[in-house]
């Protein structure tokens, strides 16, 4: 009887997963997505919990508290720090899977070799080459987006850094099929250990090259990794749900890292093997260009006089959590009669979805948000083009400069807009370390400062009508 409660509620458990990820497609359910999955996981939980070989009910408990005494606080994070805090998530998810594997290992090696057969090894060492690079190329990528001051932004390079990388993770596979040959081995236990330790070194040495830009696709990859160590964790220890759930996970992570790739027009190769992001000094020649800067009053003059303005966010917004700002200063452009549509570049910010979720946060209307492909046709009719913090997504440089990292990565056609607008805090490159050849446009103005408190000034001129007509 308790095994086939089991068994319909994990159906019933995968059945909410898939609706949960249907509903995420959209707004107006995304809401709903959320709980169904919420809803599928504690289902989950307890499916596993009643059954029959669960013995020490008091460690679960024990464990599930201190999920909750780690979980809360990290659920409390503000949205700026959401990008590295799904990294951590990836990391815990890779650490479980990976101390499972291990855990599996040795126990079948105390029950005896019968037990280790070669599917379940191969299994085993699959989720532990999986689990433990996801653990620390998380960890890694939590450190980068955080900032942590012993882990480098830019990307670390040196000479026959892929070679050294391949050579990690094909030694590891190597030991790993020794061991799933010869499980029992005398020499296996240490094997097994070295293949769980170049694992951990080759997540370390897959993010170091890789830099700032390219953290929403990083992300999303290690999101699949964590699927696919689920998946195998699952054949581990058949259970049918954590398969599943696994897949499901792991095949939307590839889905997404395939969409954030092509937005950079870039491949999987060229984004872990490629340290997108070296600073790099470019020469120049002729007449150099100077940058103009604009005060809020000027700025806002112009913003009034638009019929169409463009806002493009970047993560220049989420650091200045100006989002409300940005609410504050939409209300004032509608209420003017002016149009006001939010561009969306697929890769803007530190994570897939980043900007979408800070103007949720702060109730801009979906319907203001368009796609690049969606807005780019209407770039040339736009009068003002305000950008925020946005800068390598926006480069024109990536149309023609090919010597520059972002060379054919498709960007919002904001140096296509009669005005530009660009609030920016220093003159420092973005992410990829070039400087970004729209701030010296003839149309262009830069607006310097803290994007909160920059806006804050066009707000406050819109809505005195200081010098306005």
């Amino acid at each position: 009887m308790t095994y086939a409660i089991a068994q319909a509620a994990a159906v019933l458990a995968t059945a909410l997963f898939i609706f949960s990820l249907h509903w995420m497609n959209d707004p107006t359910t995304a809401r709903r997505g959320v709980v169904a999955g919420v809803t599928g996981m504690v289902i989950a939980v307890a499916a596993t919990w009643i059954q029959p070989e669960i013995v020490h009910h008091g460690w679960i408990t024990l464990a599930i508290v201190a999920g909750f005494i780690v979980g809360v606080p990290l659920s409390l994070v503000p949205l700026t720090a959401v990008p590295q805090r799904t990294a951590l998530s990836h990391a815990f998810g890779g650490l479980a899977a990976g101390l499972v594997g291990t855990a599996e290992y040795f126990l079948g090696l105390g029950e005896g070799p019968a037990q280790l057969t070669a599917f379940r090894m191969s299994a085993i060492i699959a989720e532990i080459i999986l689990g433990f690079l996801t653990f620390t190329g998380s960890l890694m990528a939590t450190g980068k987006l955080q900032e942590v001051k012993w882990i480098p932004q830019r990307p670390v390079t040196y000479l026959g850094q892929n070679v050294v990388n391949v050579g990690v993770l094909v030694i590891a596979v190597a030991l790993g099929v020794l061991v799933a040959l010869h499980p029992a081995a005398a020499w296996a236990p240490r094997a097994f250990l070295a293949v769980a330790g170049l694992a951990l070194l080759f997540g370390v040495l897959l993010i170091i090259p890789i830099g700032g830009a390219d953290m929403p696709t990083v992300i999303s990859i290690l999101n699949s990794y964590a699927g696919l160590s689920a998946v195998a964790m699952g054949f581990v220890l058949d259970n049918k749900l954590l398969v599943t759930a696994g897949a499901l996970d792991g095949s939307s992570g590839l889905i997404l890292s395939i969409i954030m790739c092509r937005a950079m027009n870039r491949s999987f190769a060229n984004v872990l093997f490629g340290a997108f992001g070296t600073v790099q000094k470019v020469a120049t020649t002729g007449e150099q260009k100077t940058w103009k800067q604009e005060t809020a009053e000027g700025a806002a003059q112009l913003l009034e006089q638009a019929n169409l303005v463009v806002i493009v966010p970047g993560y220049g917004m989420a650091v200045a959590q100006a989002q409300h700002k940005v609410r504050e200063l939409y209300d004032q452009l509608i209420k003017r009669g002016i149009t006001v549509k939010f561009a969306i570049h697929p890769v803007a910010g530190r994570m897939p979805g980043h900007m979408n979720v800070l103007l949720a946060e702060a109730n801009i209307p979906y319907t203001a948000l368009a796609e690049m492909d969606e807005i780019n046709p209407d770039m040339p009719q736009c009068d003002v083009a305000l950008v925020i913090g946005a800068n390598d997504v926006v480069n024109p440089a990536a149309r023609y400069a090919k010597g520059s990292p972002i060379y054919g990565m498709p960007i919002i056609d904001a140096d296509k807009a009669r005005t530009v607008l660009a609030i920016k805090r220093s003159k420092n490159p973005g992410f990829a370390g070039i400087d970004n050849e729209l701030y010296v446009q003839d149309n262009t103005w830069m607006l310097f400062g803290d994007a909160k408190a920059v806006i804050g000034d066009l707000v406050r001129q819109l809505a005195g009508g200081s010098g306005l007509h």
